[in-house]
Parts: C-alpha cells; structure tokens; sequence
C-alpha cells in the first residue's frame, strides 16, 4: 500500500514538472484581439496551427494536467 502511494507521488512530482516545463516553453499570445481583427484567421499559417509547436505544447499540457488530477485523485483516496 505505502509502495503504490509513493510511486504515484514520484508520478505526479513528475507530472507537475512536465507542466511547469511545457508552459514554459509555450510562446505568449500577444496578438489577442488585434489579431483577430487584423484577419490572421485567414492566412496560411492559421490554417496550419495545429502542426505548429506551439499547438502541440497545448495539447500536451491538457493531456499532462488531466494525467496530474487522475494522480492528485488516486491520492486522495488511497490516503
């Protein structure tokens, strides 16, 4: 029981330094609303945001924090 508590701890230690990592790596949005109204929505690399980078750092942030509250939940109710 103790040995199951613990390596879901190291797991979400991990985990929370992966999210602290990724979003670090994440570039800012400063275009914001100017962006939008500027129409970037049409330009080629818009069409194209989903292969960036970028998009992939947010994709991988969702699936890591949902991976970080499973853990956080597995916790709670083994202790």
């Amino acid at each position: 029981m103790y040995a199951l508590v613990l390596v879901i701890t190291i797991l979400q230690l991990l985990c929370g330094l992966a999210i602290i990592l990724i979003v670090l790596f994440q570039s800012g949005k400063s275009a914001g609303l100017s962006g939008a109204i500027g129409g970037v929505a049409d330009s080629f690399l818009a069409k194209n945001k989903a292969r960036t980078l970028d998009a992939k750092l947010a994709r991988a942030t969702k699936w890591v924090g949902a991976l970080f509250l499973v853990l956080t939940l597995a916790l709670l109710i083994l202790m």
